[in-house]
């Protein structure tokens, strides 16, 4: 039997792995229950016949890097190694097992689930990225039931913390774990007949206006903090229009541009109420960065952005704080790995593959950038991922582990 026939005769051995990961709820922020997720992959892992290992973060690292009210949620990172039989190169699989908070109702109760219905399995991480980890792992269990030896050296890592900012998740793990990859894979960015060579980066800012507390009878004796919270982001505009004028082309022909979002969280301070003038308001922004861009120089490009604003309202007093950063990334597609991973997609979907670049980020950037390692995305993807009733399609998460294992049994490097 070939690794393509069992994984189609083994699918349900994959749903039930996706059922099992769903119902662990692993939340984040705060960050749940990773200990017991991280001990079922490891087991899971060791069980397809690699040598596994699991990482816990150092508690003072933890400490320095997390604030006060998540200390008491540790974290772990799952390596696994499975050494091939006359192999030269190693392959780097990539998931991380965090998800979003969750909202609202779902068609089928509880968003940790894992119901399926019509053809695709719902609930929290189905399609971001739990689905990914249940395809490679039924790629690996084909190999293993088969005797199909593959060309490459494989590792696989279940990272934490992709939802925030990756530090003690994939960060950590480039720089701590002993791993050596030549080429690594992270499983979302591309889907259906995409592969992704790159990804968009963000600046995470939080803008605090400070006014003049008074009284509501006497507004003029205060400085309204919302009124010049709303000329600021008003003021924005210009920028914002700048940066419609700034694009990236991807392989695929599509055209990009940077983003600005503003007002995801925004706030009032202390003491707020109807018959007071705010003495404070606060908002996010996010902007979206080009692989063309950098996160430093788009940083330094907004502050100054939201100074000149500023400079220009009356008593508009602002400070501006960082939140977070993900760099950008992009590879042109001309490696042969990337040749190879498209000629996979192409053969299993019978659709010819083309390249994207995500405006989403990921952690392509650190084996990219901090190894410097040819580096795509590929995975199930799936349908409303961050949003209520998110789910996989039960045929795409097979069809990627077909390309999972097509590609470990084609392609030496």
């Amino acid at each position: 039997m070939t690794p393509a026939a069992y994984i189609d005769a083994h699918s349900s051995d994959l749903v039930a792995r996706l059922q099992q990961l769903v119902g662990i709820s692993t939340v984040n922020p705060p960050g749940q229950n990773y200990d017991t997720i991280t001990n079922y992959l490891a087991h899971e892992l060791t069980a397809l016949g690699l040598k596994t290992r699991r990482y816990a973060i150092p508690p003072a690292l933890l400490r320095r890097s997390l604030p006060p009210e998540l200390h008491a949620f540790p974290r772990f990172n799952v390596l696994g190694k499975l050494a091939a039989r006359g192999a030269r190169k190693t392959v780097h699989f990539n998931a991380h097992y965090d998800v979003v908070p969750v909202s609202g109702q779902w068609r089928h109760g509880s968003p940790f689930s894992g119901a399926v219905s019509g053809g695709w399995i719902f609930g929290r991480g189905t399609s971001d990225m739990k689905g990914s980890m249940a395809s490679l792992m039924l790629a690996l269990q084909a190999l293993r039931a088969t005797r199909t030896t593959p060309k490459l050296n494989v590792e696989v890592s279940f990272t934490a913390d992709e939802e925030t900012d990756s530090l003690l998740g994939t960060g950590w793990l480039v720089k701590n774990a002993p791993i050596r990859p030549d080429y690594a894979i992270v499983m979302e960015g591309g889907e259906d007949n995409t592969v992704c060579c790159g990804h968009n980066g963000v600046v995470w800012l939080e803008v605090t206006v400070h006014g003049k507390a008074a009284h509501g009878s006497v507004p003029e004796k205060g400085i309204n903090a919302l009124e010049k919270m709303s000329a600021l982001v008003l003021g924005l505009g210009a920028y914002k229009q700048r940066l419609a004028k700034r694009t990236f082309v991807t392989p695929e022909g599509l055209t990009m541009r940077p983003t600005l979002n503003i007002g995801g969280v925004f706030s009032a301070g202390e003491g707020g109420k109807i018959n007071t003038v705010p003495a404070l308001a606060r908002f996010s922004i996010d902007r979206r960065v080009l692989a063309i861009e950098t996160v430093a120089a788009a940083e330094r490009e907004l502050r100054a952005a939201l100074a000149t604003a500023a400079r220009k309202i009356p008593d508009c007093r602002i400070t501006v704080t960082k939140v977070s950063d993900n760099h950008p990334c992009f590879h042109a597609p001309k490696h042969p790995f990337f040749t190879a991973m498209a000629s996979c997609v192409t053969r299993v979907r019978k659709e010819q593959a083309v390249f994207n670049v995500s405006t989403g980020f990921n952690d392509m950037h650190f084996f990219a950038h901090h190894l410097k390692i040819p580096t795509l995305g590929y995975g199930p993807g799936g349908e409303d991922y961050h949003a209520v009733n998110e789910r996989a399609k039960i045929s795409e998460l097979v069809a990627s582990a077909k390309i999972y294992a097509e590609l470990l049994t084609t392609f030496a490097g």
